[in-house]
Protein backbone atom coordinates (compact mmCIF):
# COMPACT_ATOMS: atom_id res chain seq x y z
CA UNK A 1 0.00 0.00 0.00
CA UNK A 2 2.86 2.41 0.81
CA UNK A 3 4.37 1.75 -2.61
CA UNK A 4 1.05 2.42 -4.34
CA UNK A 5 0.61 5.71 -2.50
CA UNK A 6 4.15 6.72 -3.41
CA UNK A 7 3.56 5.82 -7.07
CA UNK A 8 0.29 7.77 -7.14
CA UNK A 9 2.25 10.97 -6.49
CA UNK A 10 4.20 10.55 -9.71
CA UNK A 11 2.39 11.28 -12.95
CA UNK A 12 5.12 12.46 -15.32
CA UNK A 13 6.37 9.57 -17.46
CA UNK A 14 9.70 11.35 -17.70
CA UNK A 15 9.78 11.89 -13.99
CA UNK A 16 12.37 14.11 -12.34
CA UNK A 17 12.29 13.45 -8.59
CA UNK A 18 12.55 16.55 -6.42
CA UNK A 19 16.13 17.28 -5.36
CA UNK A 20 17.16 16.10 -1.90
CA UNK A 21 19.25 18.26 0.40
CA UNK A 22 21.37 15.43 1.75
CA UNK A 23 23.18 17.74 4.15
CA UNK A 24 19.89 17.88 6.04
CA UNK A 25 18.41 14.51 5.06
CA UNK A 26 21.28 12.54 6.56
CA UNK A 27 20.58 14.13 9.95
CA UNK A 28 17.21 12.39 10.16
CA UNK A 29 16.57 10.11 13.12
CA UNK A 30 16.01 7.26 13.42
CA UNK A 31 18.79 6.50 10.98
CA UNK A 32 16.94 3.54 9.52
CA UNK A 33 14.26 5.92 8.17
CA UNK A 34 16.59 8.31 6.30
CA UNK A 35 15.44 7.10 2.88
CA UNK A 36 11.81 6.79 3.92
CA UNK A 37 11.87 10.41 5.07
CA UNK A 38 12.79 11.57 1.56
CA UNK A 39 10.04 9.41 0.05
CA UNK A 40 12.47 6.92 -1.47
CA UNK A 41 11.28 3.42 -2.42
CA UNK A 42 11.83 0.43 -0.20
CA UNK A 43 15.23 -1.20 -0.57
CA UNK A 44 18.06 -3.21 0.95
CA UNK A 45 19.32 -0.36 3.16
CA UNK A 46 16.54 -0.48 5.76
CA UNK A 47 13.90 -2.93 4.58
CA UNK A 48 13.68 -6.68 4.68
CA UNK A 49 13.77 -7.96 1.10
CA UNK A 50 13.24 -11.36 -0.62
CA UNK A 51 16.95 -11.76 -1.48
CA UNK A 52 19.70 -14.06 -0.11
CA UNK A 53 20.97 -11.46 2.36
CA UNK A 54 17.50 -10.55 3.57
CA UNK A 55 18.13 -6.81 3.06
CA UNK A 56 17.91 -4.52 6.11
CA UNK A 57 21.62 -3.68 5.94
CA UNK A 58 21.40 -0.92 8.55
CA UNK A 59 20.28 -3.45 11.17
CA UNK A 60 23.23 -5.80 10.73
CA UNK A 61 26.20 -5.99 13.04
CA UNK A 62 29.64 -6.27 11.40
CA UNK A 63 29.79 -10.02 12.10
CA UNK A 64 26.30 -10.79 10.75
CA UNK A 65 26.44 -13.89 8.49
CA UNK A 66 24.26 -12.04 5.94
CA UNK A 67 27.31 -10.09 4.77
CA UNK A 68 28.65 -13.35 3.31
CA UNK A 69 25.47 -14.18 1.37
CA UNK A 70 25.47 -11.33 -1.14
CA UNK A 71 27.85 -10.24 -3.85
CA UNK A 72 30.54 -8.75 -1.63
CA UNK A 73 34.11 -9.97 -1.99
CA UNK A 74 35.74 -11.39 1.14
CA UNK A 75 39.41 -12.11 1.60
CA UNK A 76 38.78 -15.86 1.86
CA UNK A 77 37.80 -15.79 -1.83
CA UNK A 78 40.92 -16.37 -3.91
CA UNK A 79 41.47 -13.99 -6.83
CA UNK A 80 43.79 -15.61 -9.33
CA UNK A 81 43.74 -13.42 -12.43
CA UNK A 82 45.94 -10.45 -13.44
CA UNK A 83 44.72 -7.16 -12.03
CA UNK A 84 45.10 -3.44 -12.69
CA UNK A 85 44.03 -1.53 -9.58
CA UNK A 86 43.13 2.17 -9.42
CA UNK A 87 42.74 4.10 -6.18
CA UNK A 88 42.82 7.77 -5.13
CA UNK A 89 43.89 9.43 -1.91
CA UNK A 90 40.56 11.15 -1.33
CA UNK A 91 38.31 8.19 -2.08
CA UNK A 92 36.39 6.55 0.72
CA UNK A 93 37.97 3.13 0.12
CA UNK A 94 41.63 3.86 -0.62
CA UNK A 95 42.94 2.05 2.48
CA UNK A 96 40.91 -1.15 1.97
CA UNK A 97 41.76 -1.13 -1.74
CA UNK A 98 45.49 -1.10 -1.01
CA UNK A 99 45.07 -3.82 1.62
CA UNK A 100 43.17 -5.94 -0.93
CA UNK A 101 45.89 -5.35 -3.55
CA UNK A 102 48.60 -6.52 -1.13
CA UNK A 103 46.46 -9.48 -0.08
CA UNK A 104 46.11 -10.71 -3.68
CA UNK A 105 49.85 -10.34 -4.23
CA UNK A 106 50.39 -12.60 -1.21
CA UNK A 107 47.72 -15.22 -1.92
CA UNK A 108 47.52 -15.59 -5.72
CA UNK A 109 49.64 -18.13 -7.58
CA UNK A 110 53.19 -16.73 -7.98
CA UNK A 111 52.85 -15.98 -11.70
CA UNK A 112 49.55 -14.13 -11.14
CA UNK A 113 50.81 -12.37 -8.01
CA UNK A 114 53.49 -10.79 -10.16
CA UNK A 115 50.89 -9.41 -12.56
CA UNK A 116 49.12 -7.07 -10.16
CA UNK A 117 49.56 -3.33 -10.83
CA UNK A 118 48.40 -0.37 -8.76
CA UNK A 119 47.93 3.36 -9.48
CA UNK A 120 47.11 5.79 -6.64
CA UNK A 121 46.11 9.30 -7.74
CA UNK A 122 45.66 12.42 -5.53
CA UNK A 123 42.05 12.91 -6.61
CA UNK A 124 38.48 12.40 -5.43
CA UNK A 125 36.43 9.24 -6.02
CA UNK A 126 36.73 8.09 -9.66
CA UNK A 127 38.23 11.43 -10.72
CA UNK A 128 41.57 10.26 -12.12
CA UNK A 129 41.01 11.63 -15.61
CA UNK A 130 39.86 15.00 -14.27
CA UNK A 131 43.40 15.88 -13.18
CA UNK A 132 44.78 18.98 -14.92
CA UNK A 133 48.02 20.90 -15.19
CA UNK A 134 47.07 22.44 -11.84
CA UNK A 135 44.95 19.85 -10.06
CA UNK A 136 43.00 21.36 -7.15
CA UNK A 137 41.55 18.82 -4.72
CA UNK A 138 39.35 20.71 -2.29
CA UNK A 139 41.48 23.79 -1.65
CA UNK A 140 44.95 22.28 -2.06
CA UNK A 141 46.94 22.34 -5.27
CA UNK A 142 48.45 19.01 -6.28
CA UNK A 143 50.25 20.49 -9.27
CA UNK A 144 50.24 18.51 -12.51
CA UNK A 145 48.67 15.18 -11.50
CA UNK A 146 47.84 14.00 -15.01
CA UNK A 147 48.60 10.49 -16.18
CA UNK A 148 47.90 8.85 -19.55
CA UNK A 149 45.24 6.46 -18.30
CA UNK A 150 44.14 5.50 -21.81
CA UNK A 151 47.64 4.33 -22.71
CA UNK A 152 47.93 2.42 -19.43
CA UNK A 153 44.57 0.68 -19.52
CA UNK A 154 44.38 -0.05 -23.25
CA UNK A 155 47.98 -1.26 -23.18
CA UNK A 156 47.17 -3.56 -20.28
CA UNK A 157 44.11 -5.02 -22.02
CA UNK A 158 45.98 -5.35 -25.32
CA UNK A 159 48.60 -7.45 -23.59
CA UNK A 160 46.37 -9.67 -21.47
CA UNK A 161 43.45 -10.04 -23.91
CA UNK A 162 45.17 -9.81 -27.30
CA UNK A 163 48.59 -11.15 -26.38
CA UNK A 164 50.47 -8.07 -27.61
CA UNK A 165 54.07 -7.82 -26.44
CA UNK A 166 53.89 -4.10 -25.64
CA UNK A 167 55.98 -3.75 -22.51
CA UNK A 168 53.08 -3.98 -20.04
CA UNK A 169 54.92 -6.53 -17.91
CA UNK A 170 57.76 -4.02 -17.49
CA UNK A 171 55.48 -1.48 -15.79
CA UNK A 172 56.29 -0.66 -12.16
CA UNK A 173 54.05 -2.59 -9.82
CA UNK A 174 52.97 0.64 -8.08
CA UNK A 175 52.60 4.21 -9.29
CA UNK A 176 51.67 6.61 -6.50
CA UNK A 177 51.35 10.38 -6.26
CA UNK A 178 53.09 12.11 -3.36
CA UNK A 179 51.22 15.22 -2.29
CA UNK A 180 53.25 18.18 -1.10
CA UNK A 181 56.12 17.42 -3.45
CA UNK A 182 53.40 16.95 -6.09
CA UNK A 183 55.06 14.22 -8.11
CA UNK A 184 54.39 10.72 -9.35
CA UNK A 185 56.66 8.02 -7.93
CA UNK A 186 57.09 4.31 -8.61
CA UNK A 187 57.83 1.30 -6.47
CA UNK A 188 57.64 -2.47 -6.58
CA UNK A 189 55.48 -2.62 -3.46
CA UNK A 190 53.35 -0.44 -1.21
CA UNK A 191 54.57 0.82 1.15
CA UNK A 192 57.81 1.19 -0.83
CA UNK A 193 60.80 -0.90 0.19
CA UNK A 194 62.83 0.83 2.89
CA UNK A 195 59.93 2.68 4.46
CA UNK A 196 60.57 2.88 8.19
CA UNK A 197 58.15 3.41 11.10
CA UNK A 198 58.51 6.62 13.11
CA UNK A 199 56.45 7.08 16.28
CA UNK A 200 55.21 10.26 17.92
CA UNK A 201 53.56 10.34 21.34
CA UNK A 202 50.66 12.52 22.44
CA UNK A 203 51.40 15.04 25.17
CA UNK A 204 49.72 18.07 26.74
CA UNK A 205 49.10 19.91 29.97
CA UNK A 206 45.50 18.72 29.86
CA UNK A 207 44.27 21.47 27.53
CA UNK A 208 44.66 20.17 23.97
CA UNK A 209 41.22 21.46 22.97
CA UNK A 210 41.22 23.58 19.80
CA UNK A 211 44.15 24.67 17.65
CA UNK A 212 45.04 27.14 20.42
CA UNK A 213 45.48 24.38 23.00
CA UNK A 214 48.69 22.81 24.32
CA UNK A 215 48.57 19.45 22.54
CA UNK A 216 51.90 18.20 21.17
CA UNK A 217 53.36 15.26 19.29
CA UNK A 218 56.70 14.39 20.87
CA UNK A 219 59.39 11.70 20.69
CA UNK A 220 58.79 10.22 24.16
CA UNK A 221 55.60 9.71 26.20
CA UNK A 222 55.14 12.16 29.08
CA UNK A 223 55.80 10.87 32.58
CA UNK A 224 52.46 11.84 34.14
CA UNK A 225 48.95 11.54 32.76
CA UNK A 226 47.21 14.86 32.18
CA UNK A 227 44.20 13.71 30.17
CA UNK A 228 42.47 15.93 27.65
CA UNK A 229 38.69 15.97 28.05
CA UNK A 230 35.88 17.08 25.79
CA UNK A 231 32.12 16.79 25.53
CA UNK A 232 30.56 14.95 22.60
CA UNK A 233 26.93 15.84 21.92
CA UNK A 234 25.49 13.64 19.13
CA UNK A 235 22.95 16.37 18.40
CA UNK A 236 25.85 18.70 17.61
CA UNK A 237 28.41 16.46 15.91
CA UNK A 238 31.63 17.72 14.34
CA UNK A 239 30.73 18.39 10.68
CA UNK A 240 32.71 16.58 8.00
CA UNK A 241 34.83 19.15 6.19
CA UNK A 242 36.46 17.70 3.10
CA UNK A 243 37.92 14.25 3.46
CA UNK A 244 37.86 10.85 1.84
CA UNK A 245 34.30 10.48 0.64
CA UNK A 246 32.03 9.09 -2.00
CA UNK A 247 28.42 9.34 -3.00
CA UNK A 248 27.00 11.63 -0.32
CA UNK A 249 25.29 14.11 -2.63
CA UNK A 250 25.71 17.68 -1.40
CA UNK A 251 26.32 16.59 2.20
CA UNK A 252 30.13 16.65 1.93
CA UNK A 253 32.54 18.17 -0.54
CA UNK A 254 35.50 15.82 -0.58
CA UNK A 255 39.16 16.70 -0.73
CA UNK A 256 41.75 18.66 1.23
CA UNK A 257 40.57 21.79 3.06
CA UNK A 258 42.10 24.12 5.64
CA UNK A 259 40.76 22.68 8.90
CA UNK A 260 41.51 25.65 11.15
CA UNK A 261 37.91 26.83 11.40
CA UNK A 262 36.94 23.31 12.50
CA UNK A 263 39.76 23.27 15.03
CA UNK A 264 38.17 26.18 16.87
CA UNK A 265 35.60 23.73 18.28
CA UNK A 266 36.29 22.69 21.90
CA UNK A 267 35.25 19.12 21.10
CA UNK A 268 38.31 18.69 18.86
CA UNK A 269 41.68 17.89 20.44
CA UNK A 270 44.72 19.03 18.44
CA UNK A 271 48.24 17.60 18.71
CA UNK A 272 51.11 18.90 16.54
CA UNK A 273 54.85 18.45 16.17
CA UNK A 274 57.20 21.38 16.33
CA UNK A 275 58.03 22.80 12.88
CA UNK A 276 60.06 20.17 11.08
CA UNK A 277 63.77 20.94 10.66
CA UNK A 278 64.06 18.39 7.86
CA UNK A 279 61.53 17.23 5.29
CA UNK A 280 59.54 14.06 5.97
CA UNK A 281 58.00 11.92 3.24
CA UNK A 282 55.18 9.89 4.74
CA UNK A 283 54.27 7.06 2.36
CA UNK A 284 52.33 4.11 3.70
CA UNK A 285 50.16 3.38 6.70
CA UNK A 286 49.49 5.56 9.73
CA UNK A 287 48.74 3.55 12.88
CA UNK A 288 47.10 5.18 15.89
CA UNK A 289 46.80 3.76 19.40
CA UNK A 290 44.87 5.74 22.00
CA UNK A 291 44.01 5.31 25.66
CA UNK A 292 40.53 6.67 26.26
CA UNK A 293 37.77 6.88 28.84
CA UNK A 294 34.14 7.99 28.92
CA UNK A 295 31.14 8.25 31.19
CA UNK A 296 28.86 6.37 28.74
CA UNK A 297 28.80 2.68 27.85
CA UNK A 298 29.58 3.23 24.16
CA UNK A 299 30.94 6.11 22.09
CA UNK A 300 33.20 6.77 19.10
CA UNK A 301 36.67 8.24 18.74
CA UNK A 302 37.85 9.82 15.49
CA UNK A 303 41.32 10.72 14.22
CA UNK A 304 42.31 12.99 11.35
CA UNK A 305 45.83 13.39 9.92
CA UNK A 306 46.85 16.95 8.97
CA UNK A 307 49.71 18.72 7.14
CA UNK A 308 50.19 22.20 8.61
CA UNK A 309 52.16 24.53 6.35
CA UNK A 310 54.29 27.54 7.31
CA UNK A 311 51.27 29.85 6.99
CA UNK A 312 49.33 27.68 9.46
CA UNK A 313 46.99 26.20 6.85
CA UNK A 314 45.95 22.75 8.07
CA UNK A 315 45.23 20.39 5.18
CA UNK A 316 43.54 17.07 5.93
CA UNK A 317 45.16 13.93 4.51
CA UNK A 318 43.17 10.96 5.86
CA UNK A 319 40.76 10.06 8.66
CA UNK A 320 39.62 7.08 10.69
CA UNK A 321 37.15 6.15 13.43
CA UNK A 322 36.61 3.49 16.07
CA UNK A 323 33.32 2.58 17.68
CA UNK A 324 34.24 1.47 21.17
CA UNK A 325 31.82 -1.45 21.31
CA UNK A 326 33.88 -3.06 18.52
CA UNK A 327 37.32 -2.32 19.96
CA UNK A 328 38.01 -6.07 20.44
CA UNK A 329 37.36 -6.72 16.75
CA UNK A 330 34.52 -6.48 14.28
CA UNK A 331 34.16 -10.27 14.30
CA UNK A 332 33.64 -10.29 18.08
CA UNK A 333 30.55 -9.59 20.20
CA UNK A 334 30.22 -5.96 21.34
CA UNK A 335 31.82 -4.91 24.60
CA UNK A 336 30.80 -1.97 26.74
CA UNK A 337 32.70 0.71 28.60
CA UNK A 338 32.68 1.24 32.34
CA UNK A 339 32.50 4.82 33.55
CA UNK A 340 35.92 6.52 33.63
CA UNK A 341 37.85 3.27 33.07
CA UNK A 342 40.77 3.70 30.65
CA UNK A 343 40.78 1.50 27.53
CA UNK A 344 43.47 0.89 24.95
CA UNK A 345 42.12 1.14 21.41
CA UNK A 346 43.89 0.53 18.11
CA UNK A 347 42.38 2.22 15.07
CA UNK A 348 42.01 0.94 11.54
CA UNK A 349 45.12 2.29 9.78
CA UNK A 350 45.05 5.40 7.63
CA UNK A 351 47.07 5.50 4.38
CA UNK A 352 48.57 8.28 2.31
CA UNK A 353 51.67 9.69 0.61
CA UNK A 354 52.55 13.24 1.60
CA UNK A 355 55.73 15.31 1.67
CA UNK A 356 55.98 17.48 4.79
CA UNK A 357 58.40 20.25 3.81
CA UNK A 358 60.80 21.82 6.33
CA UNK A 359 58.85 24.23 8.52
CA UNK A 360 55.64 22.20 8.23
CA UNK A 361 54.05 20.40 11.18
CA UNK A 362 52.54 16.94 11.43
CA UNK A 363 49.20 17.15 13.24
CA UNK A 364 46.37 14.92 14.33
CA UNK A 365 42.89 15.88 15.44
CA UNK A 366 40.91 13.70 17.83
CA UNK A 367 37.19 13.94 18.47
CA UNK A 368 34.17 11.64 18.69
CA UNK A 369 32.34 12.50 15.49
CA UNK A 370 32.96 13.29 11.84
CA UNK A 371 29.43 13.53 10.50
CA UNK A 372 28.08 12.58 8.00
CA UNK A 373 31.33 11.01 6.75
CA UNK A 374 30.66 8.49 9.55
CA UNK A 375 27.32 7.96 11.21
CA UNK A 376 27.13 9.48 14.67
CA UNK A 377 27.07 7.33 17.76
CA UNK A 378 24.13 8.26 19.96
CA UNK A 379 26.15 6.98 22.97
CA UNK A 380 23.30 4.96 24.46
CA UNK A 381 24.72 1.49 23.91
CA UNK A 382 21.54 0.65 22.00
CA UNK A 383 21.07 -0.28 18.36
CA UNK A 384 21.73 3.29 17.24
CA UNK A 385 19.89 2.78 13.92
CA UNK A 386 16.40 2.83 15.51
CA UNK A 387 16.94 5.54 18.14
CA UNK A 388 15.93 9.19 18.04
CA UNK A 389 17.56 10.54 21.20
CA UNK A 390 21.20 10.66 22.09
CA UNK A 391 23.19 10.91 25.31
CA UNK A 392 25.93 13.47 25.84
CA UNK A 393 29.30 11.81 26.48
CA UNK A 394 32.19 13.24 28.47
CA UNK A 395 35.22 11.67 26.82
CA UNK A 396 38.93 11.83 27.57
CA UNK A 397 42.23 10.92 25.91
CA UNK A 398 45.03 9.82 28.25
CA UNK A 399 48.77 10.03 27.53
CA UNK A 400 51.71 9.05 29.74
CA UNK A 401 54.26 6.27 30.22
CA UNK A 402 51.38 4.21 31.59
CA UNK A 403 49.14 5.24 28.68
CA UNK A 404 51.53 5.74 25.71
CA UNK A 405 49.06 7.18 23.20
CA UNK A 406 50.86 7.31 19.86
CA UNK A 407 50.82 7.71 16.11
CA UNK A 408 53.25 5.70 13.97
CA UNK A 409 53.89 6.87 10.43
CA UNK A 410 55.72 5.21 7.54
CA UNK A 411 58.68 7.36 6.47
CA UNK A 412 60.60 7.05 3.21
CA UNK A 413 64.09 8.50 3.30
CA UNK A 414 65.23 10.85 0.56
CA UNK A 415 66.20 8.94 -2.55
Amino acid sequence: QEDLIRASKRFDLAEQPPPVDWSQALRHLPEMDILKAVDAPRGVFADEMPIPTGGAMIKRTPNDPAWYKGGLWHDNMKINIPGFWFASWYDVSVGPNIVAYNHIRKTADPDIAGKQYLVIAPTLHCSYTRATENTIVGERSMGDARLDYNALTYGWFDHFLKGENNGTLKMPKVRYFTMGSNKWQTAESFPPAGAQPVTFYLSSGGKANTLNGDGKLVSMPPAADQPDSFTYDPMNPVPSYGGNVCCTGNAITGGSFDQRKMEERPDILVYSTEPLKEAVELTGSIDVTLYVSSDVKDTDFTVKLIDVDEQGRAYNLDETIQRMRYRDGYDKPPVWMEKDKVYKVKFQPMTTSNYFAPGHRIRIEISSSNFPRFDRNLNTGGNNYDEIKGVIANNAVHHSKQYPAQITISVVKNK
